[in-house]
């Protein structure tokens, strides 16, 4: 059996288009600081994980699968927060005029896994899905 941790961070590398731009989605907008960095790359951290924007040539992010009447874009990451994070980060993202691809809303309603979650992009088209739930132990309830 795997010992799966909580508390252990993930690691993801991302394609993006222009630094300066994931610099100023990440860090400013999102909040995220900085870690290392590069000519070519920079570190984030994103509540407490480590996402890597990489400069890469540009490529297509906009294949999607169906979920409970919405079109979610595939691939995708993101965090699951506190409701009230959630609640905050849905204020902040609406106060900058980002564009959702999924407005901020509540998947499942009355189901296992009932969830509040919302789409965006950063500037490279890179999906982004932030998520809370009300009890976090149903977030893998079937």
């Amino acid at each position: 059996m795997t010992d799966h941790h909580a508390a252990d961070p993930f690691h993801l590398a991302i394609p993006v288009h222009d630094l300066a731009a994931a610099r100023a989605f990440y860090g400013e907008l999102l909040g995220c600081p900085e870690g290392r960095s590069s000519a070519e790359w920079v570190d984030f951290d994103l509540y407490g994980h480590q996402i890597v924007a990489h400069l890469a040539p540009r490529g297509e992010n906009d294949h999607t699968n169906p979920v409970d009447g919405h079109d979610v874009p595939v691939p995708h990451f993101g965090v699951v927060l506190t409701m009230a994070r959630w609640e905050a980060l849905a204020e902040k993202l609406k106060a900058a005029g980002v564009t959702f691809g999924i407005a901020p809303t509540i998947r499942f309603k009355g189901q296992p896994g009932e969830q509040a979650t919302m789409f965006f992009r950063d500037p490279s088209g890179n999906a982004l899905e932030f998520k809370a739930f009300a009890d976090r132990r149903s977030l893998f309830a079937k």
